[in-house]
């Protein structure tokens, strides 16, 4: 994650997820304008990691984990998160301001 992907975070005023979308609102604290947008609810691209002896041990959850995997909203290790999938949507609503070291409203 670089440090551009963590101001994003910052524009982060909250975030509504239903079974088939995730909703971002973000929010420009200096100008105090927000801007929604949508993006569909995707698993998260990552591979996951099953041990043979959750396999085993734990046949339900191995299936569940492995055939419906996780959805990835933000993490470190992944820059396809849907936070950021959805600010690339209305970026072009934003600029990056050098001098504040933060994306503005335009």
């Amino acid at each position: 994650m670089d440090k551009h992907d963590k101001k994003i975070i910052e524009l982060l005023d909250f975030i509504t997820v239903d079974e088939f979308y995730v909703i971002c609102y973000f929010r420009c604290s200096v100008k105090n304008k927000t801007v929604v947008s949508t993006v569909p609810l995707e698993p998260y691209a990552g591979k996951s990691r099953l041990k043979w002896s959750d396999i085993i041990f734990h046949p339900i959850k191995s299936y569940n984990i492995y055939f419906h995997p996780p959805v990835m909203i933000y993490g470190n290790e992944c820059h396809e998160t849907m936070v950021l999938k959805a600010f690339k949507k209305v970026s072009n609503y934003f600029r990056w301001s050098k001098r504040e070291n933060k994306y503005l409203y335009n």
